[in-house]
This record gives structure tokens, sequence and C-alpha cells, in this order.
């Protein structure tokens, strides 16, 4: 838990080393980010969830795992990247299967907007990415639209074996259903 919710956090002050960090953001049940954190033990990995049976659930099995590179915060994911989280101190954001907010009337509610971008712009170190994937084609074209209204992120291929990349208990669940995921991979410059 962060000493004070009203400043920003230095990565060292979660981490006592200076490994790169990587953010997952809306973790669920973990399953990325503890697959993660076992493959990149030279990385250190923050879960970010706003609900608790998750964030308990997360932090047991990592306590199984003996994964001392992988903490979880109970936070909102976008007060985490636009208030909390210092400038310059993620290497890799990773937003996955985050709510579409289908209903026009609830666009407003989705995290892929101008003034999210330019929080995780900020807070990605030079050369850092951000990473999203969803299952629902309007709000990855949303996303993609943003992405290019913002401009200042280079936009990266990400074919399936571009490198280790666990899925996400929804990614597992919408993929048995027949449904496809889509992904950004974006690179501050």
């Amino acid at each position: 838990m962060p000493d004070d919710y009203f400043r920003r956090v230095e990565k060292t002050e979660v981490f006592r080393d200076d490994r790169p960090l990587e953010v997952d953001l809306g973790c669920g049940d973990g399953s990325f980010l503890l697959g993660m954190a076992e493959h990149h033990p030279d990385h250190n990995f923050l879960g970010v969830e706003r609900l608790l049976g998750r964030v308990r659930k997360v932090c047991k099995r990592a306590k199984r795992g003996n994964l001392d590179n992988l903490k979880v915060l109970r936070l909102e994911s976008r007060y985490s990247v636009e208030w909390l989280l210092a400038p310059g101190s993620v290497s890799r954001l990773h937003l996955l299967c985050p709510d579409p907010w289908p209903k026009v009337r609830h666009h407003r509610r989705r995290l892929v907007q101008q003034d999210f971008l330019e929080a995780v712009f900020a807070v990605l170190e030079p050369g850092g990415e951000f990473l999203f994937k969803t299952d629902h084609d309007e709000y990855f074209e949303w996303a993609v639209e943003k992405v290019g209204e913002f401009g200042k992120f280079e936009s990266l291929d990400w074919p399936e074996d571009a490198f280790f990349y666990p899925k996400t208990d929804f990614q597992i669940q919408w993929e048995a259903e027949g449904k496809r995921l889509q992904g950004l991979r974006l690179r501050k410059n």
C-alpha cells in the first residue's frame, strides 16, 4: 500500500531493486500476471485490480509460487496511471480485455480516452510499450482512432509469436466461444 495516495510513487518505493517495471491494469484472476512474473524473473510486475477477492487470490498464488517480483495494488486503473505512478517509471503497461462499455451513452466510461493516453505516455519510460487487447471490435476501432488522434505513439507489429505473452482468463473464455482478440502494441518514441 502506498504511504500517500496523493503523490506520485517511484518504482523503487514499490520494489527495492531497479528491474524494469511492467503494470497489468485490471489484472483479474492474475493468470496473465502470474505467468509473466514466473517467465520473466528479471522484471518486476505490478497488478492493479479494484476487486478485493481477486487481489487476495492473486496474492495467494504469487506467495505459493514464491514470486517476489510481483505485487498487487487494490485501486482503480485510471487513478493508478493518471495520479499514482511516477513519470518514466514503467517499461510496459498492459490493458487486456477491459470493459468495452458497448452502449453509446457509456462510451465516456471507456478507459482509452485522450487524458488516459496522455497519462500512459507520461508513465512510460523512453521506448516503453503500451499493449492493449480486446475482443470487442467496436472498442478496438475506437482505441485505434483515439491513439491516432493522440499521435505520440509508434505502432508496432504484434504477431502472436512475437514474444511470450500468456492468455488472460477472459481471452481463454472468449476464444473458446469462437471470438477473436485484436491488439495494439504501441511504443513511446
